[in-house]
């Protein structure tokens, strides 16, 4: 991922029902990191729910680079082509969605279940949740204890989130922040140190950023 690129992906898991004249659609919403894991997903909720009619599923992953479906026995374009059409206008990516179908008895026609299962993808997302992932630094930080305080204090503000302190001879904090921020926290524990403190780079890793979006 490129430096300062954000992508949105779900927040979290989460299933949902609905129902269409008697038909019940259960939808499963999980974020993915590549194909094996989607797999591995479609097949655990296929045995979860093994006495259904069908399970539809689709996932979306790195833009596209990475889109299939199954209707899963339903009439071709019904079931699992909706059902990717809405991950696709969620503007998320790297995530599946299994919608299981307890047939009810009644037949919903083709416009019927196009309806039902986008319906119950977009419930299902929509439960997930968005959120923006993106590049974070975990930093080091070293400083005295006279400066610990108004640091963290500083950290807070720069929006960096702190994950550990150690007290020893001197302070250590562990914090994570965005990673095109990070010269803003070398310079302020420069400032608040008098040159004293010191910043390392632990690693880059891939954090949501505080709080989800809003869709």
């Amino acid at each position: 991922m490129e430096q300062g690129k954000k992508r949105i992906t779900l927040a979290g898991t989460a299933e949902t029902e609905l129902e269409e004249k008697r038909s019940r659609f259960i939808g499963y919403a999980a974020p993915v990191q590549d194909e094996k894991e989607a797999q591995t997903l479609i097949a655990q909720r296929k045995t979860m729910y093994k006495d259904a009619t069908h399970n539809v599923w689709a996932y979306y992953i790195d833009s596209g680079t990475h889109a299939r479906y199954s209707d899963d026995g339903e009439p071709q374009g019904t079931a699992g082509i909706p059902v990717l059409n809405v991950l696709k206008m969620s503007g998320a990516t790297d995530l599946c969605v299994v919608v299981t179908r307890y047939f009810g008895g009644t037949l919903l026609g083709a416009g019927g279940l196009v309806r039902a299962y986008s319906a119950s993808a977009k419930q299902a997302l929509d439960a997930a949740g968005f959120a923006y992932m993106e590049e974070f630094s975990v930093l080091k930080i070293c400083c005295g204890y006279s400066e610990y305080q108004k640091i963290n204090i500083q950290l807070a503000g720069l929006g960096a989130m702190q994950d550990a302190a150690e007290f020893g001879s001197s302070v250590e904090i562990t914090a994570a922040i965005e990673t095109g921020r990070v010269a803003l926290v070398e310079e302020m524990v420069r400032e608040v140190s008098a040159g004293r403190g010191s910043v390392a780079l632990l690693r880059t890793e891939e954090r949501a950023s505080q709080g989800t979006i809003d869709e």
